[in-house]
């Protein structure tokens, strides 16, 4: 509450400085300040001030609001020595720059430096006296309009602070550029337009500690942080980044309190020693965390890493023999370290102040030092045996982190703040009138220079400093972003040390990019390893992740992969199906090709049919050519000689056409198989047909007035016919080809393991009109058969055609549902049995006896035979004549 109305009234203070009128008639040209605060500094007059502001103090003490009389201001104690060294950072850097001929020559700088003693409220006066001024009078123009007494503010160092200043000094368009503000909130240039700073950001030290993690693969962490700005902004971006990056999650998350709340810090430390996360990162500063240690230590919580922000990094008080057991081998992220030539020689000539009086810092210093004090000394110090310091002590011969130059961190932050205003007031005083960037090509000058034109060129500034780093700003006021990685160091003897293991800096073109030399790591393990710190294991290969409700992500269990998927490759968390051609190995992490199955002509079944098939086919040729040889012969003559040779050329080509039925499936042979296959039975049957018609009609002609049936049975009407059946066939195979063609198939349906090549029949109408056509004619013929079976025994050709055509039909009958139960090859294996198997059932019935006669019994087959073989001879050549006129039908 004193901070919140503190900053009220600061702010109502500086809005009611205005021009002091002493009459209601008369202006008089001049400014009075109606207010002053009382602030410790330090100045240095020049043509050009400049500000900081410096924590030389760590305490304040804040008086009581009576609100019944002005509030007494706030006294600073306990003297801060980086502080202080940060402050005469700035001093030495004003100095070089006023030595160098080539950086605003004919131009001097000057400064006023604060201490803000960590303090919000008094930070926040200090910004406002330099932004307004403390002098008396300030001689302006009569509107009280003019040039600022100080051309910008290097500082502050809380983010806390820089949030509070900028807030004010944006209105204002007066620069801030901060050496040690890190909260992401700032770099919202809209809501803080004036405000630089030249230490990176908090976002981009958030993902300079994921980088970490992500290098040493722990994806389980604890984040512990401050209750203010700093803290809370770090851990919403860490929250965030974790979250888009999927790199890891946080097994807890505490906000450190700001006093010594004992129960509430054991309530934090007892998480983190139950918690499985091994590592702990901490956004804190060095007073949080030397109240978390102190229970850390009382509860012996060991064999934690600790991630350490760049507010503790480097931080001494923890560094002690009593917490390095518990901190040693700390990885923490560091402002970037450099070097600051003649810095050293410059602190040296530091002294103390003539008078003693001056509560800035050159005397505390001195006082703390050299742990001695001025005259006249406090109560009771001489009598405790303490010092009195005379001003003449040598600094050289003590050893003081004030002259320390080995690890300037904030310090060259400073250094760099300084030189960004000395480079943009140098570039803005070398503009050409004529060619400014201002109103009408204008130039921005000394003597009318206005906070706005000084903050152009700062935006646009670039140097290089003497180190080598690039300093400019991006469109959010941070800088080029670079850290340094550092490790605590707990050395055999009991020292400590803070070493530099490595840096990570951002780029434009290549993001951040991280560097490690992780033989220089100090891990504080009896392994001298780095610790594993994940919810769960990685999956192994073969299973996949499957998340435990409730728990964060990186909290799974391992499931294995199901058949036909393997893990992949490039996250061992799912599982993905391998693709079509290929399964996964039985530890399902690789894909390997699968096995492929077809009818070949390289297996034992394959070989098989595809010998039956070509024996088939030279049985037939043998028949045909025995046929032929024999074609005037009784017997050849006897059985229609034209339809048996059509027969024996039909049944070739059923042979035949089962070779198709073998090998790998492909597009023109799944289209011709089928085709050829119901043609060439058609053809068959259709010959069949025609020959058992004609038997039928022969005998039927043989009886009182029915010869006329004959005269439907000439050559010409049998050929007809057959080819008028086939025909038939011929328009089922093209519309079946042309509406839904049979294609190969690669089918993985009957096993996982194994691709079965097949062709797929595409329309299974058409194939079953196909089939059905090709049954039709076989039933047709076998009932016609059937019917004349019982004609003369001694050569009877329908009895013949009757079991030829019952064979025809029982394997095709037992085709149909053994080819729906076969799998895969199996099916087409089943086709081509069923085709052999008809053709040698059509084949040996009906031309297994006539070359049985012709071969094995020719006395058979000549013309002494019986009365029936005339009979039979006149019956093949349709003599209709000869069979009315003689009426002879001895065979009856």
């Amino acid at each position: 509450m004193w901070l919140l109305l503190q900053t009220i009234l600061l702010i109502l203070l500086y809005f009611s400085f205005s021009c002091a009128v002493s009459s209601s008639d008369i202006i008089i040209p001049s400014c009075q300040i109606q207010g002053r605060f009382n602030l410790n500094g330090n100045q240095k007059t020049g043509d050009v001030i400049l500000g900081g502001l410096f924590p030389v103090h760590f305490f304040t003490s804040v008086p009581d609001l009576s609100f019944i009389s002005d509030p007494q201001q706030p006294t600073c104690h306990g003297f801060y020595e980086l502080g202080f060294k940060l402050a005469q950072t700035m001093a030495f850097a004003i100095d070089e720059i006023n030595s160098n001929s080539n950086l605003l020559p004919n131009v001097t700088l000057g400064y006023t430096l604060y201490d803000n003693c960590i303090n919000l409220g008094i930070g926040f006066r200090a910004a406002l006296s330099l932004a307004s001024g403390q002098e008396e009078k300030i001689i302006l123009d009569n509107t009280c309009i003019g040039n600022p007494p100080v051309l910008g503010i290097v500082g502050d160092s809380p983010s806390a602070h820089s949030i509070a200043i900028s807030s004010i000094l944006g209105f204002l368009y007066f620069s801030q550029v901060s050496y040690f503000s890190t909260c992401s909130c700032l770099s919202n240039h809209q809501k803080y337009p004036s405000f630089f700073r030249t230490i990176p950001s908090d976002v981009f030290q958030v993902r300079a500690m994921i980088h970490i993690l992500k290098h040493f693969g722990w994806t389980w962490a604890g984040l512990l942080v401050s209750g203010d700005d700093y803290g809370l902004h770090a851990a919403r971006s860490l929250q965030s980044e974790l979250s888009l990056s999927g790199e890891g999650c946080l097994a807890y998350f505490a906000v450190l309190p700001w006093d010594k709340d004992t129960d509430e810090l054991r309530r934090i430390v007892n998480v983190m020693k139950t918690s499985t996360a091994r590592v702990v990162i901490v956004f804190a500063h060095e007073s949080g965390m030397i109240n978390l240690m102190e229970e850390v230590v009382r509860q012996n919580v060991t064999g934690l890493q600790w991630m350490a922000s760049e507010a503790w990094t480097a931080a001494a008080v923890l560094q002690t023999p009593q917490l390095m057991p518990y901190l040693g081998g700390t990885l923490g992220i560091a402002i970037r370290h450099g070097e600051i030539p003649g810095l050293r020689e410059f602190l040296l000539k530091t002294r103390p102040n003539l008078h003693h009086n001056n509560s800035y810092g050159n005397s505390m210093f001195w006082e703390f030092t050299f742990q001695c004090r001025f005259a006249p000394a406090p109560p009771g110090w001489l009598e405790g045996g303490g010092a009195v310091c005379t001003g003449k002590e040598d600094l050289e011969k003590v050893d003081t982190e004030f002259l320390d130059i080995s690890n300037l961190r904030p310090e060259y932050n400073v250094y760099k703040a300084v030189y960004a205003f000395a480079h943009s007031l140098d570039d803005m005083l070398r503009c050409m009138p004529g060619r400014g960037p201002f109103s009408k090509h204008s130039c921005a000058t000394l003597q009318s220079l206005e906070p706005w034109q000084l903050l152009y060129y700062l935006e646009r500034v670039n140097f290089t400093t003497p180190f080598g780093d690039q300093v400019s700003f991006d469109e959010n006021g941070d800088v080029v972003p670079i850290y340094d990685v550092m490790n605590w160091l707990w050395l055999p003897d009991g020292s400590t040390k803070v070493q530099n293991v490595g840096e990570i800096k951002g780029s434009v073109l290549r993001g951040e990019e991280l560097i490690l030399d992780e033989d220089k790591i100090f891990w504080n393990f009896k392994s001298r390893k780095p610790p594993r710190s994940v919810c769960s294991e990685s999956c192994p290969p073969g299973t996949h992740m499957v998340r435990r409700k409730g728990e964060p992500k990186c909290c799974f269990d391992c499931i294995p992969c199901s058949e036909g998927k393997v893990t992949n490759k490039s996250n061992s968390f799912e599982c993905t199906s391998c693709p079509e051609d290929f399964w996964s190995n039985p530890q399902r992490d690789h894909c390997v090709p699968k096995k492929t199955e077809f009818l070949s002509y390289h297996e034992p079944l394959g070989i098989c049919l595809t010998a039956t098939s070509l024996l088939g086919t030279f049985i037939c040729a043998v028949v045909l050519g025995i046929f032929f040889y024999h074609r005037r012969t009784p017997i050849i003559r006897a059985s229609n000689s034209e339809l048996s040779f059509q027969l024996l050329l039909s049944l070739k080509l059923c042979f035949l056409c089962s070779l198709l039925f073998i090998g790998r499936p492909r597009l023109w042979t799944c289209q011709l198989r089928h085709a050829a296959f119901g043609i060439s039975f058609v053809l068959c049957v259709s010959c069949i047909l025609v020959k058992t018609m004609v038997v039928l009609a022969v005998f039927k002609a043989s009886k009182p007035g029915e010869g006329a049936v004959l005269k439907w049975f000439g050559v010409m009407q049998q050929r007809g016919t057959v080819l008028f059946l086939t025909s038939i066939q011929a328009v089922i195979c093209t519309a079946w080809l042309v509406s839904s063609s049979p294609v190969p198939h690669k089918n993985t349906q009957y096993h996982n393991d194994k691709i079965v090549y097949e062709c797929a029949v595409g329309s299974t109408v058409g194939f079953g009109v196909l089939l059905g056509y090709i049954g039709m004619l076989a039933v047709l013929s076998f009932l016609i058969a059937f019917l004349v079976r019982n004609l003369p025994d001694s050569f009877n050709e329908a009895k013949l055609i009757t079991f030829s055509m019952l064979i025809f039909c029982a394997v095709w009958v037992a085709f149909v549902p053994v080819y729906v139960s076969s799998p895969g090859n199996r099916a087409d294996a089943v086709e081509v049995f069923a085709i052999l198997a008809s053709s040698f059932g059509l084949l040996i019935t009906l031309f297994g006896p006539k070359c049985y006669i012709i071969i094995m019994r020719p006395e058979l087959n000549t013309k002494k035979m019986k009365d029936c073989w005339k009979y039979i001879y006149i019956m093949a050549h349709f003599d209709v004549c000869y069979l009315l006129k003689k009426k002879k039908n001895s065979c009856v």
